[in-house]
């Protein structure tokens, strides 16, 4: 676990000086507590590349509160051994102060506009404190390719973006979204629930599966027939649920025909869920 700037750079130097000429190095950015999805993206990652970092940083920028960052679950050594297993060449796993002294950054990346719909409309804060430390982590370890998972879909959209406008030299790389066997994308938050607000949970994804399977219609008709997939069921609360364009990433026009995304987010048994799928409109 390398826990400082400097010596993420020595040993990045290292590596490279001691890999074949035009090795590639693959960046995954978590915030820990890893699970399934998080073996997905590494292993996506050792496809692209022959050196694999793996950061793991708790970002505070992302939390509404102090008391939500305390409360976020840390697995340092559960953490550790998957990364090992798995085969990570570096792990940057650095303190708050050492990237964001005091707690915060006096230069931010602004996400914009886009940044406060759907995920930033509920949460304001997120994608700016995102996004800041994300471009921080690309001039870090100056990665060739950086690997996101796509149940995330703004964040991957935002992120390209910031790639685009800022001229980060970077490949990024999306990995499909690991389900369990209800369809539920594995999270950190799975483990905390019980039967019920399980099986409630597992009405999300039949949702986007309505909105996907009633795209030859219109948009209405998807967002209907997802809405209808969820009635009833008093353990969800509703946050979010659009069609957007892929292109982007805001709602499409009356009329639109072809790709869409149509995006979900819920709270069950107290807990937060995001989901997406990719439909075709006719």
């Amino acid at each position: 676990m390398i826990r400082t700037i400097a010596e993420l750079r020595t040993r990045l130097a290292d590596a490279r000086a001691a890999a074949p000429q035009g090795t590639r190095v693959a960046l995954v950015s978590t915030i820990g507590a890893l699970h399934d999805g998080h073996t997905d993206l590494i292993r996506t990652a050792r496809e692209s590349a022959g050196i694999v970092v793996v950061s793991s940083f708790v970002n505070p920028l992302r939390f509404a509160t102090h008391a939500e960052y305390e409360a976020y679950p840390r697995t340092p050594d559960a953490d550790a051994a998957l990364l090992e297993r798995l085969g990570v060449d570096l792990v940057f796993a650095p303190d708050a102060d050492e990237l964001l002294p005091a707690g915060k950054a006096t230069t931010k990346v602004s996400a914009g506009d886009l940044g406060l719909r759907y995920e930033g409309r509920v949460r304001p804060f997120y994608f700016d404190g995102l996004l800041t430390v994300e471009a921080q982590l690309l001039n870090l370890v100056r990665p060739d390719v950086a690997v996101y998972g796509e149940r995330d879909r703004q964040r991957v959209f935002l992120v390209r973006r910031m790639v685009r406008d800022l001229f980060f030299d970077v490949e990024i790389v999306e990995a499909e979204t690991v389900r369990s066997d209800d369809g539920v994308p594995i999270s950190t938050r799975l483990a905390t629930l019980d039967a019920a607000d399980r099986a409630a949970a597992a009405l999300l994804p039949r949702a986007l599966e309505a909105a996907a399977s009633n795209a030859d219609r219109d948009v209405d008709a998807c967002i209907a027939a997802a809405q209808s997939a969820l009635m009833g069921e008093s353990r969800i609360r509703l946050e979010y649920l659009n069609v957007v364009d892929p292109a982007t990433f805001l709602p499409v026009d009356e009329g639109h025909q072809g790709p869409a995304l149509a995006l979900i987010a819920a709270t069950v048994g107290g807990h937060r869920f995001v989901d997406n799928a990719e439909i075709f409109v006719r």
